[in-house]
């Protein structure tokens, strides 16, 4: 007993704190966390993660094809899609703000800022799901948020982007920090262009389904001002160092692995279009660019890998949204007399900008634009296959992107593997709802289920009309 006495301690309860953590936290570590998250997880190729570029095919598997047969739910790909954006992205982005919204002086750009990465967030959201917890989401007292109809949240979210966010930045004030802010180093006015550039792409996505909408939106963005060159283009690089490395070089290097090979679905395209990207985006195989086959089992011996550039760059940078996706969507806005100029010219100026991204000169994009088959005047089809088919090719190592814009314009043509998922011999228009909220938000589930007509690969979401 008296050993027992003589060990005690009034300050026993202090074994229970763990002194490695962070006693107090604060606005501007959960903004560069909720930053590096959101880039991490839209850049990811993962197969228990991310599986966009199969989903486009712009790559295919080798040993398991599971995942580029669109197969969400074995290893539940859907689930990590929609944890990450809300637990990991927009939860931080959240506390961030109310932190900031508590400090003394007035931090308007910040709070703009933290809002605009909210309003990508839920865009990824709402467009890869359709119906999402959004006017309920993120209450730790609701444990069962209700499904906000998608355009209902689409149209809160343009709204949000015009009042809370391009009508708040005041571009001779300051931000986040240099060092806080991993995209644009402080620069208020770059984050004003990347807004109104996201508002252009956010108004183009409803050209279809609610064009004199989209007219009003789209025209606005441009007349403030838009991305004009690449020095806008929002990105962040990668370190050389695990685990901030970029996700593609974990997943093609670190991981020791070879499980992707480019598809013959983009090699030959490129290959039958002379694209001078071929060599920045794959490797040779005897020779030539050899693609493998989609949904098939494919020896990584025998076809072309992912490049290099691509593959062995720890450090290679991640965009968000590019000035030649911008001048893609203004060479359509023209087509669609939502603005004013002359398509051709816009669809020149992307062409030439992703070629340039990619370490190109002059001479190649001169020698690309000058065949039969790219030049505007008389490449293949309307403008929506003019457009959507270099788009693709631009897009390529861009998943997400490369996949809304699929869906939106429906070109170039894709078939779906012979053992897809999907039913109708096309990828999927969406991703299916986690099996986890069925099980813990079972009555919201099913009644989102309904409203966008049914929880399949194969329902079309409210942009997705022609």
């Amino acid at each position: 007993m008296a050993l027992v006495a003589l060990s005690c301690t009034k300050d026993l309860e202090e074994l229970n704190v763990n002194k490695k953590d962070f006693a107090v936290t604060t606005d501007a570590s959960l903004f560069t966390s909720a930053q590096y998250k959101l880039f991490n997880q839209m850049t990811e190729t993962s197969v228990n993660e991310n599986i966009f570029r199969l989903i486009v095919q712009n790559w295919t598997e080798t040993t398991y094809t599971d995942e580029a047969n669109y197969d969400l739910k074995t290893r539940n790909i859907d689930e990590f899609h929609w944890e990450t954006l809300y637990r990991d992205v927009l939860k931080n982005f959240k506390e961030s703000k109310s932190l900031v919204s508590g400090l003394p002086d007035v931090q308007t750009n910040k709070i703009a800022t933290i809002e605009l990465y909210e309003i990508y967030t839920y865009y990824v959201l709402v467009t890869s799901f359709g119906d999402i917890p959004y006017t309920e989401a993120l209450d730790i007292d609701i444990l069962n948020p209700v499904f906000d109809n998608q355009e209902t949240v689409f149209n809160d979210l343009l709204d949000r982007l015009d009042t809370n966010v391009i009508s708040k930045f005041i571009t001779d004030e300051v931000g986040f920090s240099a060092s806080e802010d991993i995209v644009y180093n402080g620069d208020i006015e770059k984050w004003l262009k990347f807004a109104n550039s996201l508002k252009l792409q956010m108004g183009m996505l409803i050209a279809d389904s609610d064009p004199a909408k989209a007219e009003t939106v789209v025209s606005a963005a441009v007349a403030a001002g838009v991305f004009t060159s690449a020095d806008d283009d929002m990105k962040i690089a990668f370190e050389t160092a695990a685990p901030y490395t970029n996700p593609v070089y974990a997943a093609l290097v670190l991981s020791g692995r070879d499980d992707y090979v480019p598809t013959n679905t983009i090699v030959d395209m490129m290959t039958t279009l002379n694209d001078p990207r071929r060599d920045d985006y794959f490797t040779l195989y005897n020779g030539v660019y050899k693609g493998g086959i989609s949904g098939e089992l494919n020896s990584f011996s025998q076809y072309s890998h992912v490049s290099d550039k691509i593959g062995k760059d720890p450090t290679l940078e991640a965009p968000l949204m590019t000035y030649f996706e911008v001048e893609f969507l203004l060479a359509e806005a023209i087509e669609r007399g939502f603005i004013t100029g002359t398509a051709e010219t816009n669809y020149n100026n992307a062409i030439a900008a992703s070629i340039k991204y990619w370490g190109g000169t002059d001479a190649e994009v001169d020698t690309y634009l000058g065949q039969g088959s790219v030049a505007y005047s008389s490449a293949a089809g309307n403008y929506k296959q003019k457009i959507g088919t270099q788009k693709w090719l631009a897009l390529y190592n861009r998943g997400f992107e490369s996949w809304t814009e699929w869906r939106r314009l429906d070109f170039p043509v894709l078939t779906a593997p012979a053992d897809a998922e999907t039913n109708n011999d096309q990828p999927p228009y969406r991703f299916t709802y986690p099996t986890v909220e069925l099980s813990l938000n079972g009555a919201n589930l099913n009644a989102a289920s309904t409203s966008i007509g049914g929880d399949e690969l194969e329902t079309k979401l409210f942009f997705d009309k022609l």
